[in-house]
């Protein structure tokens, strides 16, 4: 393998599979029903071995870099198929292998089904938060999460969420939402917040210029007025601006309000950050970000894996080496853009098309374009008013 030109920027982010199924089929799924096939032949959860390995590898790049402190994601699947007590433990073997000093900030990333106050309690003791993925806070915005007989997950869900805003706040990390232009945005926004998240994250559903994500063209549209995903997140931006207290972060609003004010931003969708995140499959295959299995099958493989290589192995993959080479890697077009340090060319996965690879410009780009432009001049109305 070749040694990357770019600077290497150490892992902070360390996602780990710790099971590969899940217990609900939502129709949408890009990792279960997308081009990707490589969780058909790995195991269902990651073994003894590969946890013991996987913790070894994470504590090494930490002495080895110095870091003062990094983000343990446990996912899936649904990590909470390999029980709680699992992940606690996987959890507390990771704290105890990285050095003095290193701060282990952990997460489990759940579809809030199998959450019970037994299990919110056993991952509370163990020092892990927890972020639910939902498609909002009705059971109309829910129905494509259905469990493998068809049933709906939105009662178990519901349960689920109300159980960490109500008894377990202090682990309640957030929820996760995929945009869906059918939806009314301000209602679905609404709906979330009645479910008491400190935190929600917005992510545009992953799709490219060869699948489209539903509402866009393979081609940019020539009616520039056609940000169906842009006017959504407008809307709901408007909504949060003007609450008159922040009543729950966004984090996509408040990074592109950072990068806006040149301050640094630390998400995949914008800015050019490096990313710094790494997964490891459930067999101990080291892979890019989940995201890449949206473009192809085995978009995200490395060839490596905890066993055989190291992290800092992984940074010197071809494709690890473009998420952190900032403006190089982006089209022509990407560069000569003003928008350029704010939107950083979007989400590395939605720039792909067959025949060019990655060095596209976002399928997003007008929508990015019309929410950045909003933020901005929302955000240069207030600065002017404050001044007078």
């Amino acid at each position: 393998m070749s040694r990357r030109a770019t600077p290497r920027v150490p892992f902070g982010q360390f996602i780990v599979k710790v099971h590969g199924r899940c217990n609900l089929a939502c129709r949408y799924c890009y990792l279960y029903a997308g081009p990707d096939r490589t969780w058909r032949d790995r195991p269902a959860a990651a073994s003894p071995a590969v946890l013991d390995r996987t913790a070894a590898r994470i504590a090494e790049h930490a002495a080895t870099h110095g870091l003062r402190e990094i983000s343990l994601v446990l996912h899936g699947g649904e990590p909470l198929l390999a029980g709680a007590r699992r992940l606690g433990a996987f959890a507390t073997l990771v704290r105890d292998r990285v050095p003095a000093g290193c701060v282990v900030h952990a997460t489990v990333q759940t579809n809030a089904t199998l959450l019970t106050d037994a299990r919110v309690t056993t991952l509370a003791r163990h020092g892990i938060r927890v972020g639910l993925s939902l498609d909002g806070g009705l059971p109309s915005h829910n129905t494509l999460r259905t469990d493998h007989a068809g049933r709906p997950s939105w009662p178990s869900a519901v349960r689920g969420a109300r159980l960490l805003a109500e008894r377990h706040p202090e682990v309640y990390a957030g929820i996760l939402t995929v945009v869906d232009v059918r939806t009314d945005p301000v209602e679905l926004y609404e709906s979330l917040l009645t479910l008491g998240p400190p935190a929600l994250d917005l992510l545009l559903p992953h799709g490219n210029w060869t699948s489209p994500p539903p509402g866009l063209a393979a081609e940019p549209s020539t009616d520039p007025r056609a940000t169906p995903y842009g006017d959504w997140l407008v809307a709901v931006f408007d909504r949060w601006w003007g609450a008159g207290r922040r009543e729950t972060r966004v984090r996509l609003f408040e990074e592109c309000l950072a990068l806006l004010l040149g301050l640094p931003g630390a998400t995949e969708s914008l800015g050019l950050d490096p990313v710094n995140a790494v997964v490891v499959e459930t067999d101990g295959a080291l892979e890019q970000v989940d995201s890449l299995k949206s473009a192809y099958d085995t978009a995200a493989a490395t060839g490596l894996d905890v066993f055989r290589h190291t992290f800092d192995d992984a940074l010197d993959h071809p494709g690890i080496a473009a998420r952190q080479a900032g403006a190089d890697a982006l089209a022509a077009e990407c560069r000569a853009c003003p928008l350029l340090t704010v939107c950083g060319g979007g989400h590395y996965a939605h720039r792909y098309r067959a025949g060019s690879g990655f060095t596209n410009r976002s399928v997003y780009c007008a929508d990015l374009e019309r929410l950045i432009r909003h933020v901005a001049g929302r955000l240069a109305g207030t600065t002017a008013g404050a001044l007078r």
